[in-house]
């Protein structure tokens, strides 16, 4: 499975759309381990288009802090999985707490 979590200064960029750069985590969910941390920039912040980009690059579930409705329909329709209300934390953190199931869907701190 790949996550995808938006990242700027080296942790989750509490919105999506407005992040440096995407941390790209290959995992082994039965191990529950990482088995590839790749870190791209991210493309200019255009309506609609990261939830395709990140799908073409194979993301299956993101890790966010704040998303819009209509992203999160983008997501699905694309078939990416969205976790948000995530804090702040380094992507390698936060997909440790996804794994091991202690990291649920919170609160969207995203207003629109």
């Amino acid at each position: 499975m790949r996550i995808a979590i938006p990242i700027a200064n080296g942790k989750l960029c509490m919105h999506f759309g407005h992040c440096e750069e995407f941390a790209l985590i290959d995992v082994d969910c039965d191990k529950k381990t990482i088995l590839k941390n790749e870190r791209i920039v991210a493309p200019v912040h255009q309506p609609g288009l990261l939830p395709r980009w990140l799908a073409e690059r194979n993301a299956e579930v993101i890790i966010a802090g704040g998303m819009g409705s209509r992203a999160q329909e983008l997501f699905a329709q694309n078939q990416i999985k969205v976790v948000i209300g995530a804090p702040s934390e380094t992507p390698e953190k936060l997909v440790v707490a996804y794994l091991e199931g202690t990291m649920q869907s919170g609160e969207n701190i995203c207003d629109h």
